[in-house]
């Protein structure tokens, strides 16, 4: 099986548009949330329907995973606690959305909210707790958008800003691999990176670059290889051997590997 991992678009038209001619080559697109942008001139309710548009338009292509993001947050509960109210129906689309646990072959996939509360937050320990009762004998990925603190995928070239919380549940439950985004530098910076192994768990967070196409990530399950792509080069690492450091650029793709075409604007 083959990923296309992205995360932070924040209403980034052209990236939206690669990934929309990008998306058929994949078996899977696992988008890691920041798809809105709070800091946007256009209004947060028109960017919510242009975005549905485009995640509609993937799934037609190809199986779309899409947690969301402390920017895709755009009302608030009963609690107060602020939410991503847009994202309640993308089910019926054939959306794997916030709260959302799908098998696919023999991997188990968890799709996890945003928490900005406690409400929020108990619902996320109940889904991880649920969702490990169903993981025997299945890889276990999980699409969280905060990286885990400490590790260089959530470092700023400052000080690391990822969720202290989730390097305890991964300690907890063990996934196979976390999926995220949310810190823009870390894959640019010194002492930062696109990846990084807990113990036993990969964790990936492709960054974000201006322009088109994104910084993304591919993983062929299959040959248990992954690819980083970016303005910056390309890296790639092997997911059935130790992640050893520094990670050398690849001056050449990969044989299996195809790029995606860049649309013409």
């Amino acid at each position: 099986m083959r990923w296309l991992i992205v995360s932070d678009l924040h209403y980034a038209l052209p990236q939206f548009d690669w990934l929309m001619a990008a998306a058929p080559r994949f078996d899977l697109v696992i988008f890691a949330g920041d798809a809105l942008d709070a800091g946007s001139i256009v209004d947060y309710g028109a960017q919510t329907v242009v975005v549905r548009k485009y995640l509609e338009r993937l799934a037609a292509m190809t199986r779309v995973i899409f947690c969301t993001g402390n920017h895709d947050l755009d009302a608030r509960d009963d609690s107060g606690e602020k939410i991503a109210r847009w994202v309640g129906d993308l089910q019926r689309h054939d959306i794997a959305c916030d709260g959302d646990a799908l098998v696919i072959g023999d991997t188990l996939y968890s799709v996890f909210p945003w928490w900005d509360g406690p409400v929020v937050k108990e619902k996320l320990l109940a889904q991880l707790a649920a969702d490990a009762g169903r993981r025997e004998g299945l890889r276990w990925i999980w699409a969280h958008h905060a990286p885990p603190r400490g590790s260089p995928t959530s470092w700023s070239g400052k000080q690391s800003f990822g969720d202290a919380e989730l390097v305890e549940w991964i300690g907890r439950y063990k996934p196979d691999v976390v999926i995220s985004g949310h810190i823009h530098q870390s894959p640019f910076v010194a002492d930062g990176s696109w990846v990084d192994r807990l113990g036993e768990t990969w964790v990936f967070n492709a960054g974000r670059q201006y322009g088109a196409p994104p910084a993304y990530i591919v993983v062929d399950t299959a040959l248990q290889e992954a690819l980083w792509i970016s303005a910056m080069g390309v890296q790639s690492v092997r997911l059935d051997a130790p992640l050893q450091r520094p990670i050398a650029a690849l001056h050449a793709l990969p044989d299996w590997f195809d790029p995606p075409p860049v649309p013409a604007f």
